[in-house]
């Protein structure tokens, strides 16, 4: 079982940045996914998620409006698209994915994690 994120790096406020999260179609099929992140010093958070069929997303209130996420079923393939970015989205993104066909926003309903990737975003 593998969730593989990419796509992080260094930006400057206001730009954009796609991220990527890559799964073995096992761990992909029927299932939900999310996103969460976590800088220096605080809990991991949710950012967005999306249902199985892409039918039904969510976001956090702080990203709500700027990031975009979807999916490729037939890539196996999750993506966030983070525009006008703001030094405070700077942290770790990881993609994880849902025990059901759903999202939720709690990390802990979460079975398996990517590895993450860094967002650094310089104002």
């Amino acid at each position: 079982v593998q969730l593989q994120a990419s796509g992080g790096g260094l930006v400057q406020a206001g730009d954009s940045l796609r991220l990527s999260c890559a799964a073995s179609k096992r761990t992909f099929t029927n299932n939900g996914v999310g996103w969460f992140r976590q800088s220096p010093g605080k809990e991991r958070e949710f950012v967005a998620g999306i249902s199985w069929s892409g039918a039904n997303t969510g976001y956090a209130d702080s990203v709500k409006g700027r990031f975009t996420i979807s999916r490729d079923n037939a890539k196996s393939t999750v993506y966030l698209q983070m525009d006008r970015l703001k030094a405070e989205d700077t942290a770790v993104y990881y993609c994880a994915s849902h025990r059901s066909a759903y999202y939720a926003r709690r990390a802990d309903e979460y079975h398996y994690w990517g590895q993450g990737t860094l967002v650094t975003v310089s104002s």
